[in-house]
């Protein structure tokens, strides 16, 4: 079987509008820094807990970092609620979710580059089995386990996942 690469993937590049203005290359997008998409779903457990996982060494952006959301770039043509369901379940491992559920969208800018984001949650009951070229360590956390690893400092989070978490905190009313 011929695989494409992560960076040969092609991805709808969109302008500050979230607009379709063309296409390119995934390994193009980030080197040149073009506004595309992203997902971010937090995976919750029937105990309420969030799955946290570190990314493996091999990806293209933030490697061997630690994130509290699962998700990625859409394809082309994709939209968000499509791309929201398969990454949920390819970096899970699992077959079947309930669509994530829509909670926000915003354009983030910073490490790494800039992209449209759109953050979903989905109640993910089924035993997992992460996907192992993207998730290289993984658990389910409680809300405040969280907090106080990502107010510790110790872990390196991914920029937008952490920028996404602290939107999501105010958007839920959690005060910082």
């Amino acid at each position: 079987m011929n695989r494409v690469s992560a960076a040969d993937e092609v991805l709808d590049v969109v302008d500050r509008d979230d607009r379709v203005t063309g296409r390119a290359p995934r390994g193009e997008v980030y080197a040149r820094g073009l506004i595309h998409r992203c997902v971010f779903v937090r995976a919750r457990d029937a105990a309420g807990r969030v799955f946290v996982h570190r990314r493996t060494a091999s990806k293209l952006v933030f490697p061997s970092h630690y994130d509290m959301f699962v998700g990625g770039v859409l394809g082309t043509g994709e939209d968000y609620a499509q791309a929201a369901l398969r990454e949920a379940e390819e970096e899970l491992g699992v077959r079947g979710l309930e669509q994530p559920r829509p909670l926000f969208k915003f354009l983030y800018e910073g490490p790494g580059g800039s992209w449209w984001s759109y953050v979903h949650e989905v109640r993910c009951e089924l035993p997992v089995r992460p996907q192992e070229s993207e998730v290289a360590w993984h658990a389910w956390l409680s809300e405040d386990e969280l907090a106080r690893r990502v107010a510790q400092g110790a872990w390196a989070w991914v920029p937008d996942g952490l920028e996404a978490y602290r939107r999501l905190r105010a958007h839920e009313g959690w005060h910082q």
